[in-house]
């Protein structure tokens, strides 16, 4: 198999998205790919803007997503879809949505200025997007914080690591006192993108 796939983690600081970016470069590494991941980018400790960038194939040599390659543009929030949806391949590429607004509290009239019809902007201009749910999933789940381990699931349909593989790395990545509401957090989101069946 000599396809590279190549993924896009965006989102807020504080939201997770280095978790989710480490959790898909170890489940590609017990799938026996090739793996490279950058360092996060962006201010995440002071809630700005955070991406990460994972590669993995049969033979990878470099860790960075070029924008039009993306196989995958996960954003944890709409505006961060938004920012790094040029990335996402226009053909066969996937922009997952949290549907979920961050409306910057320091920013005068932000929620004016904020962009609420992402969604079907980014489908206007031709990309595949798919919206879910993941914050309200993860706040019934008893934690909104675990919304980045719903979108982790949903991924998960998409991409070509076995299901167990993924349950092994959560396993392994996730602290023991928090591991069984982000199992749940997980299959629910993989169950909710199932029904939609994308496959690269």
């Amino acid at each position: 198999m000599h396809k590279i796939y190549s993924l896009m983690f965006a989102g807020v600081g504080g939201q997770g998205s280095l978790l989710v970016a480490d959790i898909t470069s170890l489940a590609a590494v017990q799938a026996g790919y090739d793996v490279k991941q950058t360092e996060v980018h962006g201010v995440s400790q002071r809630g700005g803007s955070v991406e990460t960038h994972v590669r993995f194939g049969e033979k990878v040599h470099s860790p960075l997503v070029t924008p039009g390659q993306a196989d995958v543009v996960l954003g944890l929030e709409k505006l961060e879809a938004l920012r790094f949806a040029h990335f996402a391949n226009l053909e066969s590429g996937y922009i997952l949505v949290n549907d979920y607004e961050i409306i910057p509290a320091s920013v005068p009239g932000a929620e004016n200025l904020y962009p609420h019809e992402v969604v079907d902007y980014l489908r206007d201009k031709g990309y595949k997007v798919i919206t879910l749910p993941a914050s309200e999933i993860a706040r019934d789940l008893g934690d909104g914080r675990m919304a980045n381990v719903v979108m982790l699931g949903a991924m998960s349909n998409i991409l070509p690591i076995p299901h167990e593989i993924w349950d092994k790395t959560l396993r392994m990545r996730i602290p023991t006192r928090y591991l069984n509401p982000n199992l749940q957090a997980f299959a629910k989101g993989r169950n909710l993108l199932a029904v939609q069946q994308p496959v690269l």
